[in-house]
């Protein structure tokens, strides 16, 4: 039951129709007996400034959750920046302190190889093809170089945004040979979408699909639809795949501790 006590948290992004966060943190709350909801707030992409003070302004929203297009800006307008969000500039999880400030962190490429680690993939020492170099690219590319990955290939539309981003993973995992990389994901154990493609049924792939080696892996960020056209295409060409899901999944229990979410009694 929702009363003057429950506390709040959100999910923002432009669009949100397709977030699953709501659904997972509810599930959560109501398992363990916590007073507290959390629902999808609709900001445009060009107006993240002006509802960031909207935000704030509601002194029972405990902290919120960032998806696309919000999560570079979001690092921009944080009071402080903690974890991988220190070091990226980029955010998916943002907290209210006592003093209401915001601290925001970076999960998404933690989460995305814990779920990896949850359906018995290890990518220790194998080498990943990584489509998109925006704020999932960025945290999934930290996050594979940190977590002994041989070799990371980084493609993007826009290629400065990928020199960037091997640029810095270069220089922070100097153990992890990264290369800027085209649409050609051969050669590759693992070939992961970290755009937003697929969210559409009749979006394009972000890498040329038929290059991808067939004993090779195909993974997705995206969580809704579960089976994205990626996805479904990469098991018509009899690839293992991964669904996006994993990623929310495997970064839930730490998205919790950072917001400080406590079960009755703890």
């Amino acid at each position: 039951m929702i009363t003057g006590t429950t506390r709040l948290y959100a999910i923002i992004g432009d669009p949100v129709a397709h977030v699953r966060t709501p659904m997972v943190f509810n599930d959560y709350f109501d398992a363990n007996g916590i007073d507290a909801i959390c629902v999808a707030i609709h900001i445009d992409r060009n107006d993240l400034a002006k509802g960031w003070a909207g935000l704030k302004a509601i002194r029972n929203l405990d902290g919120f959750i960032v998806t696309a297009p919000h999560k570079a800006e979001s690092g921009e307008l944080c009071d402080r920046l903690v974890g991988d969000g220190a070091h990226t500039r980029v955010v998916n999880t943002v907290r209210r302190e006592q003093d209401g400030s915001y601290s925001g962190t970076l999960l998404d490429g933690r989460g995305f190889v814990a779920g990896l680690n949850s359906e018995g993939y290890d990518v220790r020492g194998r080498s990943v093809f990584l489509a998109g170099a925006g704020g999932a690219g960025t945290a999934l590319a930290y996050a594979l170089a940190g977590s002994g990955v041989a070799a990371l290939t980084i493609h993007n539309r826009t290629r400065s945004k990928a020199e960037a981003l091997v640029a810095g993973v270069g220089k922070a995992y100097s153990n992890c040979k990264v290369r800027l990389g085209t649409s050609d994901a051969s050669g590759h154990d693992y070939a992961v979408n970290a755009t937003s493609l697929g969210l559409k049924p009749d979006d394009g792939h972000s890498f040329d699909l038929a290059s991808v080696d067939r004993k090779a892996v195909v993974a997705e960020v995206v969580m809704k639809p579960e089976m994205t056209p990626l996805l479904i295409a990469a098991k018509d060409r009899g690839h293992a795949i991964h669904f996006g899901t994993h990623m929310l999944s495997g970064q839930l229990g730490m998205m919790m501790e950072f917001l400080g979410v406590a079960k009755p009694g703890n």
